[in-house]
């Protein structure tokens, strides 16, 4: 069933999302940083125990936690956006094959959806990402010899792309991001929809339980990061070693990458992405089902 003020829901279907993002960022953190620091200097760290290990040892606890705010504010302003955009962006997508707004699309009509969706969270995603993968691999710029003194908090980081680059400076690694995301969210939204439909077995998808939610958003998470991952890898180098100077752009870094040190660089800290993936777009998927079916009872309801 769907009725016209289902599409005024978004709004509140985006803060569910955010809530459940929120989470996922406090509980995923320390696999992001791992993550961003073993991509951008693989040779540092022989796993993700090594890495865990050693930011213990050097940093302590905290250091788990470095670009926590960004990496909260990117989450919740990615999230808004992309589910915002992502029922608005499915009635363009009816539009296109000619069906009315009542018509369920299919697994992948919903990905197409999704994926034209990634592309105005994008605009907001960058900037947060850019100060979060920055504070997140401080450390590790400082003991490469790359920067002298490292910038600690994120106004600190904030300032000095400012006074560096200017506004413009926070859209480093656009492109990267844009390339990312775009084909991301395809395999993102598909994994997630063609899973549901697996275990809905010719039910209506909105009967399944929690644990094929859970396993569809992990599924469609993992999806995204398999696909993506060596120009994530890519984005995160140009953001964080911006910092020492002029970076090449993302065909002129990936090229040195793959030149200098093997195409498997590129997969430098996929392990702890795929083990943050699952579990944290699993409990967002999960989040944002059961609250849009609570608020589609209630609209019915009156």
């Amino acid at each position: 069933h769907r009725c016209c003020s289902c599409d005024n829901l978004q709004p509140l279907l985006t803060s569910t999302a955010c809530l459940g993002g929120t989470a996922c960022v406090v509980t995923g953190q320390p696999f992001d940083t791992a993550k961003v620091k073993m991509q951008t200097f693989p040779n540092m760290y022989k796993g993700l125990v090594d890495c865990f290990v050693k930011t213990y040892k050097q940093v302590g606890f905290r250091g788990f936690y470095k670009g926590t705010s960004p990496a909260l504010l990117a989450n919740i302003a990615e999230n808004s956006v992309l589910f915002m955009c992502y029922g608005f962006c499915q009635q363009i997508v009816r539009r296109i094959v000619g069906v009315d707004r009542k018509t369920k699309l299919s697994d992948l009509q919903n990905a197409a959806a999704g994926s034209f969706a990634s592309a105005f969270a994008t605009l907001v995603l960058c900037p947060t990402e850019l100060v979060k993968c920055r504070l997140q691999a401080m450390h590790e710029m400082q003991l490469s010899g790359k920067i002298i003194q490292g910038h600690n908090t994120v106004w600190s980081v904030v300032k000095g792309v400012i006074q560096k680059d200017g506004p413009l400076g926070f859209y480093r690694g656009l492109s990267s991001t844009l390339l990312r995301e775009v084909p991301g969210y395809f395999f993102f939204f598909g994994g997630y929809e063609l899973s549901r439909t697996f275990f809905a077995s010719g039910r209506s998808k909105d009967e399944l339980g929690p644990i094929p939610l859970l396993l569809s958003g992990g599924f469609g998470g993992s999806c995204l990061w398999i696909a993506v991952y060596p120009v994530d890898c890519v984005k995160s180098r140009i953001q964080v070693l911006s910092m020492a100077g002029k970076q090449a752009g993302f065909m002129g870094t990936f090229v040195t990458v793959v030149r200098t040190e093997g195409v498997l660089a590129l997969y430098s800290g996929l392990t702890p992405t795929m083990i943050r993936a699952f579990v944290a777009n699993g409990a967002l998927f999960l989040a944002y089902e059961y609250s849009r079916k609570l608020m589609m009872k209630e609209i019915d309801s009156y």
